[in-house]
């Protein structure tokens, strides 16, 4: 089992971190968010907080929910996802919650959902939270399997937790005054606000495993990814994988790293690479 790289912080606890998202991720980041509470409090506080890789939002989610930023602006490319960030902010939040309360979960049910050619934002959205909390490991990536043991052998109704999903979303609709969702790039999104310096990024790109697709939209630049930030007047934090060509764009870009323990979905502490131009709060 991994053990934990020396240099690296506590690992967090992320049993004491509010969950303010819907949706589940392999590589998810709510053992990041302690870490953005301190980041936070070390700079002038901003008047937006940006994920330009959005996908569950969990970090912004928890910014806004913490009031450390005024506002918040999730950026996804994903048509999927996006159909989840758009239902819920745009007035149909609550009949999303209904029907994830409603919905009876069995094998048939769920693949009959999953199978079907949704037509519409709303049928879509419902959709891709079943997928997400069905699929291996919340894996969204086409042709990703169902899972088959589910919680204590329980199978797929073991990770149906539809009160829970309902309150959250109750929860960011109580907040959507307060949240821009973007469906579009997320290194465009950096070029054109790279002058502002009234906000704050948390930069988290997708990602492969083992070539393995965990996302729909896997692969990405990165070294234009590293030049865009190169250029944002606003403070950024970026997290990747702990591998030496990261670390070498990182210090051709001038900017400082630290590694941060972390948790994988097996519970084995690993270990990820922060980014930033300055990560003494860090240490």
């Amino acid at each position: 089992m991994p053990k934990k790289a020396a240099g690296t912080t506590t690992v967090v606890n992320v049993a004491s971190v509010p969950h303010r998202s819907v949706f589940r991720y392999p590589g998810g980041k709510t053992w990041l968010v302690p870490h953005i509470r301190k980041w936070l409090s070390s700079i002038e506080r901003p008047a937006e907080f940006a994920e330009p890789f959005a996908g569950g939002g969990i970090v912004a989610l928890s910014v806004l929910f913490d009031d450390l930023a005024d506002r918040i602006t999730l950026i996804e490319l994903d048509r999927s996802i996006a159909a989840v960030w758009k239902v819920i902010l745009n007035g149909k939040g609550a009949a999303l919650a209904d029907r994830i309360i409603s919905f009876k979960v069995s094998e048939p049910t769920v693949r009959e959902i999953l199978s079907a050619q949704h037509r519409n934002l709303f049928d879509l959205a419902f959709a891709t939270i079943l997928r997400n909390r069905m699929q291996r490991g919340g894996i969204m990536a086409p042709g990703a399997a169902l899972m088959k043991e589910g919680e204590n052998g329980k199978g797929l109704r073991s990770r149906w937790y539809a009160q829970t999903l309902k309150n959250r979303i109750v929860d960011i609709v109580q907040k959507k005054a307060f949240i821009k969702f973007i469906q579009g790039d997320g290194i465009a999104f950096m070029h054109q606000n790279a002058s502002r310096p009234d906000i704050a990024y948390l930069i988290d790109p997708p990602y492969t495993v083992a070539g393995r697709r965990l996302y729909a939209h896997s692969e990405i630049d990165h070294e234009q990814l590293f030049k865009a930030v190169e250029k944002l007047e606003g403070d950024f934090l970026m997290t990747y994988d702990n591998v030496p060509p990261v670390r070498e764009l990182a210090k051709a870009h001038g900017l400082d790293t630290q590694e941060i323990a972390m948790k994988n979905t097996h519970h084995a502490v690993m270990s990820e690479l922060l980014i930033g131009r300055n990560l003494a709060w860090a240490r």
